[in-house]
């Protein structure tokens, strides 16, 4: 029996990536009301989050894909020389996170959210992903093996021997990256914005160890 510990290997770390139109968009959509007392900031900020979420329905999205998060109301404090901090109103806000699953009507959808929320409304962000991304991130992992297997067998030339059986396999997590946008353009003459979500991609690291054959 072979002696493990002179058992020759080289290990190589391969990353790959696949591109896919984006079937999934991810809206960040902010309520913000200012008003003079609490109790009205509160009882608007409700009625835009009820508004933009009926905007929301009316165009098909789900319950499922919406969702509310940070509810917060403050007092907005406004300094005067000589007289310290006074309260000049109220600010109640909250925000809706909201899955896109029909890009074509992305556009819409924003137009939508923003006629219905008014001044009050703030756009926070758009990303652009996938509903199911076993099938990109399948890819994106052969890229990877790839990349691993074609370096592999260069250092294995440069040691004069042959690569043998895979010693073990291991998944790498990807330093974290910018997050995929969609593009955002103003058309001047309808004075709109349009969503265009070209490519999104799906990166994959895999560390791959082989025997060493003379």
């Amino acid at each position: 029996m072979a002696d493990e510990s002179s058992t020759r290997t080289v290990t190589v770390t391969g990353t790959g990536t696949a591109e896919a139109p984006p079937d999934l968009l991810t809206l960040s959509v902010g309520v913000e009301c200012r008003r003079a007392g609490v109790g009205a900031a509160y009882a608007d900020a409700g009625t835009a989050s009820v508004a933009v979420s009926g905007a929301l329905r009316q165009y098909g999205v789900a319950d499922a894909d919406i969702r509310t998060s940070g509810l917060n109301v403050r007092p907005e404090l406004v300094w005067r020389d000589g007289e310290g901090q006074h309260v000049a109103g109220y600010v109640a806000s909250s925000m809706l996170t909201v899955r896109v699953r029909q890009m074509a009507a992305a556009s819409a959808v924003i137009a939508a959210v923003v006629e219905a929320g008014g001044d009050d409304v703030r756009l926070n962000g758009l990303e652009l992903g996938f509903a199911d991304e076993s099938a990109v991130l399948a890819r994106a992992r052969a890229a990877a093996w790839q990349d691993a297997a074609a370096a592999a067998e260069q250092y294995a030339a440069l040691a004069s021997a042959t690569l043998g059986a895979v010693v073990s396999v291991a998944e790498r997590p990807l330093a974290a990256g910018p997050v995929p946008v969609a593009r955002l353009e103003r058309a001047v003459a309808a004075d709109a914005i349009t969503v265009e979500a070209g490519h999104a991609s799906l990166g994959a690291s895999v560390t791959v160890v082989w025997e060493l054959q003379a």
